[in-house]
């Protein structure tokens, strides 16, 4: 895989049930942060293009990969899921390690926990606890999606400012 397609975004929900909504905007959410690596070769998705950051474009997809794995696996259904990125080394390798994984196994690996989070996910309701206390606070499946599109939408922020210091490509 030399670059990345083109995103698909879903509609954002305007109505509906809760669950349906924060699932929507999730979903969506997930669409924009690839749309914003859309089109880009390896060297763009990796390029830091702040110099006092280590934030780049590849980085935040893995980076989001883990905390997919993170909330939805370990915290929410307590599973011990081998994490992709992390090294005990580097907790930042997410951001750090970018030439140790081919970016095709990458684009695998967020695809495959983001349908993995929706499968843990399904069927339980808003108000059902996480099995897992992160830090010793325990929190609900409604918080999680709250926290997800937070966490999300905050990056996509990040990667607007990367794409237009990378090639000029501006947009919501």
């Amino acid at each position: 895989m030399e670059s990345l397609e083109s995103a698909d975004r879903p509609p954002v929900p305007f109505h509906g049930a809760e669950l349906d909504q924060l699932t929507g905007w999730l979903d969506f959410y997930r669409e924009t942060l690839l749309l914003k690596c859309a089109g880009l070769d390896i060297e763009q998705l990796t390029r830091r293009p702040v110099p006092t950051s280590s934030l780049s474009l590849l980085g935040l997809v893995r980076h989001m990969t883990f905390v997919e794995q993170h909330w939805f696996e370990f915290t929410f259904a307590n599973f011990a899921a081998t994490t992709y990125y992390a090294k005990d080394t580097d907790p930042d390798a997410d951001f750090n390690d970018l030439e140790s994984v081919p970016l095709g196994q990458v684009m695998k690996n967020f695809h495959t926990a983001c349908a993995r989070s929706r499968e843990l996910s399904q069927g339980h309701l808003l108000d059902e606890m996480a099995k897992y206390p992160r830090r010793g606070r325990e929190v609900d499946l409604r918080w999680i999606f709250l926290h997800m599109i937070e966490e999300y939408a905050r990056h996509c922020g990040h990667a607007d400012i990367l794409r237009e210091l990378i090639d000029g490509t501006t947009g919501y």
